[in-house]
């Protein structure tokens, strides 16, 4: 191949990579663990990774930003309900604490589904409950 034509294939190339790039789920949402006397920094980015994957089999819709509701969430009222959560999907696991996480994301454009088409949706919920074996499961999000 000569200079130009090589020179031309390897720029279209890159174009490629990066329009490919532009595309996909790969953004950034900046996390914020907060201050937690309950959970280790391992113990939340387990979580995260449970709301990322969720999250990310939601086409076109932009994360932001996801943060650490506080410790004050795990409680025995929010405990209890966890339970009754997992227990109705099926889950025989005894529930004994729990996390919620708050998120910021923007719907798609077009095509939105269940989602206002062009919309920040704030303060979305994402609730997980800690098994007593040391799993975490997502049981639930939302308003």
């Amino acid at each position: 191949m000569k200079t130009g034509k090589r020179s031309a294939f390897v720029a279209l190339i890159l174009l490629a990579a990066l329009l490919c790039a532009a595309c996909g789920k790969s953004q950034e949402a900046s996390l914020d663990y907060g201050s937690s006397k309950l959970y280790t920094k391992e113990e939340m980015d387990t979580a995260i990774a449970l709301i990322r994957a969720e999250f990310d089999s939601w086409e076109g819709c932009e994360l932001h930003s996801l943060r650490y509701a506080g410790d004050e969430c795990q409680n025995p009222e929010n405990v209890r309900w966890m339970g009754e959560l997992a227990a109705a999907q099926g889950e025989e696991r005894t529930i004994v604490h729990c996390m919620e996480f708050l998120s910021e994301f923007h719907s798609p454009k077009q095509n939105a589904g269940a989602w206002n088409p062009d919309e920040e949706y704030t303060d979305w919920q994402w609730w997980l409950a800690g098994t007593e074996d040391g799993d975490w499961l997502l049981l639930t999000w939302g308003y």
